[in-house]
């Protein structure tokens, strides 16, 4: 058995000139496609592109759903501030958001 020796540039050249030749026999053996082919390619395309816009619509409008929740009930949540509210009650008020406040820190 030869012991294995290292191509030349001559041998590497020849080698790549020869798989391309084969790659490019290969395609042009090929088959052009048909219209018809092309065409079903093309409406399977535009199908595909409509339930992606659909799903990305259901999407955006799920998104605005949930943020138009989430605003909400932040408004629920937001003490509501009366004009006829005393000192001593918006102190209180302040000390208890406070208290959320540092608890949440926590």
């Amino acid at each position: 058995m030869p012991a294995f020796s290292q191509p030349t540039f001559q041998e590497r050249t020849q080698m790549a000139a020869k798989a391309k030749d084969a790659a490019l026999k290969k395609l042009k053996a090929k088959p052009p496609l048909s219209d018809e082919v092309l065409a079903e390619r093309k409406a399977a395309q535009l199908a595909r592109e409509q339930k992606q816009a659909i799903a990305r619509e259901e999407k955006r409008a799920a998104f605005e759903q949930l943020k138009a929740e989430r605003k909400a009930a932040k408004e629920q949540a937001r003490p509501k501030l009366a004009l006829g509210l005393t000192e001593a009650e918006k102190k209180a008020a302040r000390d208890e958001r406070y208290a959320q406040r540092k608890k949440r820190k926590r």
